[in-house]
């Protein structure tokens, strides 16, 4: 069975459009990683590298607010990007399309702790368009 363990959650700080302010959004990164990665420090590089990795579509290509995409990396030894997918679409195909190059941008990540037993690991980052703060 797989057990994700939060890390942080970040509202990302962009540039946003005054469309984007109107809406009365803001973007959120969420990273959950599988159990078996225990090291905070190491979730928290991985989220930075997606965080910085992320570019956020024009206001037509933001999601209704609450909505989000789930972006499944499955990571290596190494750090290596062995596979993506999207578990959760936004129903904006532009912030779906977004996070997917986020995640895959990001890579390679980091090699994984060495207290970490598996040959890979699961990770989600998950994209969402909430209420501004």
């Amino acid at each position: 069975m797989l057990r994700l363990t939060k890390t942080a959650v970040v509202v990302l700080a962009l540039a946003l459009s005054s469309g984007a302010l109107a809406a009365g959004g803001s973007p959120q990164l969420q990273t959950y990683f599988q159990g078996s990665v225990d090291s905070p420090a190491y979730q928290q590089q991985a989220f930075q590298r997606v965080a910085k990795a992320w570019k956020q579509p024009g206001p037509k290509g933001t999601p209704a607010l609450g909505k989000k995409t789930i972006v499944q990396a499955v990571l290596d030894k190494d750090g290596k990007l062995v596979s993506t997918a999207i578990l959760t679409e936004s129903g904006a195909k532009a912030w779906d399309a977004a996070a997917l190059a986020a995640v895959k941008k990001a890579a390679p990540f980091p090699p994984l702790p060495k207290s970490t037993t598996a040959a890979t690991v699961e990770a989600h980052f998950h994209f969402a368009w909430v209420n501004s703060p």
